[in-house]
C-alpha cells in the first residue's frame, strides 16, 4: 500500500475546477420518498456528516434539484453558511417536458442557487439525457451561456451513453466550452461503462466520470451477507442482488475486499472505493447519512491499493459483470 502525504485533487474535465478524488452524494439528504428522511435519520445527523466530511478533507458534495424536491440543496445551503471554509457543490438540472426553452435552464439554475445560498457552483449537470422539446443544442447552448456568465464553473451530464456524450461534447466545443463530467453508475458490481464505450470515450475526450452508487447500495460494505440475511426494506426491496441467492453470488467479492482490507488496515468499503479511484479519471461519490459514514468514506483516499490488489478485484468481478 502506498500512502499519499499531500492532499490529492482531480480536475473536473480538461480545465475544470479541482476537487478531492472522492465526493459525497446527497440523494438521501431530505428524501422521504426512498430513504426515510425524518424517520431513520434527521437534519442533525446530516449536519454531522457534512462537518465530518469537511474535517476529513472531503469538501465536494453532489446534489440535484430533484433530491428531496429541493430539500437536499436547502440543507447543503444551511450547512455551508455555518462553516467558514470552502465547499464545492455539484448540482443537477432535470430536463422536464415543459422545460422547452433555454430560459428554463437559467430559471432552474437560479432556483438551485437560491436554495444553496450561493452565487455560483463549480459543476452543473444535466440529470438525464432526455431531449423532450428543448433538444440538446438549445440545452448545451444555455449551459454554455451560464459558464460565460460565471454562474457555473463547468458543465456535466449524467447517464449519457457514449454517443450522447460525444454529441454534447461537440455542441459545447462549438462554444469553446469543454464537457467536464459524465456521472454514471459505476462500481465493482456495476462495470458496464467499461464495455459500452462510455469509459473509452471519456478518456479520449478528457471527461471525468463521477461514479454514483459506488458501493452498490451498500452491497460492497460487507454489511449484507448470506449468513446474516434479513429481508431488505425500502429501495433495496426491488433489487434482486439483496436476495439471499444474490448475496451468495457476490460473497466471494466481499470476502476478497475483506482480505485486502485486513492487509491494509481498511474496511471493505474503503477498498471498493479506492479501486474506483485507481481506475484514473474517476471520482466516487458515495452517500453519507451520518458522521460515521462520512469518516468511513474519507478513509478510502490518502493511500493507494497495490497493483496486485487492483488486478485481483478486477478478475474477481469480471464474471459478475459479463
Amino acid at each position: 500500500m502506498e500512502t499519499i502525504s499531500q492532499p490529492e485533487t482531480i480536475k473536473l474535465g480538461s480545465n475544470g475546477p479541482a476537487v478531492p478524488p472522492l465526493g459525497i452524494g446527497t440523494w438521501a439528504w431530505g428524501d422521504k420518498l426512498f430513504w426515510n428522511y425524518g424517520k431513520d435519520y434527521d437534519e442533525a445527523q446530516l449536519r454531522d456528516a457534512f462537518n465530518a466530511a469537511l474535517a476529513a478533507g472531503v469538501n465536494f458534495f453532489d446534489t440535484a434539484e430533484i433530491y428531496g424536491f429541493g430539500e437536499s440543496e436547502k440543507l447543503l445551503g444551511q450547512f455551508i453558511k455555518e462553516v467558514n471554509q470552502p465547499v464545492q457543490i455539484a448540482t443537477k438540472y432535470i430536463p422536464l417536458p415543459w422545460r422547452f426553452s433555454g430560459d428554463a435552464v437559467a430559471e432552474a439554475l437560479s432556483a438551485s442557487l437560491k436554495r444553496l445560498q450561493l452565487p455560483s457552483v463549480p459543476l452543473y449537470q444535466v440529470h438525464m439525457p432526455f431531449d423532450f422539446f428543448m433538444g440538446q443544442e438549445t440545452l448545451m447552448n444555455a449551459l454554455a451561456d451560464e459558464v460565460q456568465q460565471g454562474r457555473i464553473g463547468a458543465i456535466g451530464v449524467s447517464n449519457y451513453s457514449a454517443e450522447q456524450m460525444r454529441k454534447a461534447y461537440d455542441l459545447l466545443a462549438k462554444r469553446g466550452v469543454p464537457l467536464a463530467v459524465n456521472q454514471m453508475q459505476y462500481s465493482l458490481l456495476g462495470r458496464s461503462i467499461e464495455k459500452n464505450g462510455v469509459m473509452d470515450a471519456a478518456r479520449e475526450l478528457g471527461i471525468t466520470i463521477l461514479a454514483y452508487s459506488p458501493l452498490s447500495q451498500g452491497l460492497l460494505t460487507g454489511k449484507y451477507t448470506p449468513e446474516n440475511y434479513t429481508a431488505p426494506t425500502g429501495a433495496r426491496q426491488i433489487d434482486p442482488r439483496f436476495s439471499r441467492s444474490g448475496l451468495e453470488k457476490i460473497a466471494p467479492v466481499v470476502n476478497l475486499l475483506t482480505q485486502i482490507g485486513q492487509k491494509h488496515g481498511r474496511t471493505p468499503a474503503q477498498v471498493a472505493l479506492n479501486w474506483l479511484v485507481a481506475q484514473g479519471n474517476v471520482i466516487p461519490i458515495p452517500g453519507a447519512k451520518n458522521a460515521s459514514q462520512a469518516k468511513q468514506n474519507a478513509g478510502a483516499i490518502g493511500w493507494r491499493l497495490d497493483a496486485e490488489d487492483v488486478a485481483q478485484l478486477d478478475v474477481a468481478t469480471q464474471t459478475l459483470n459479463s
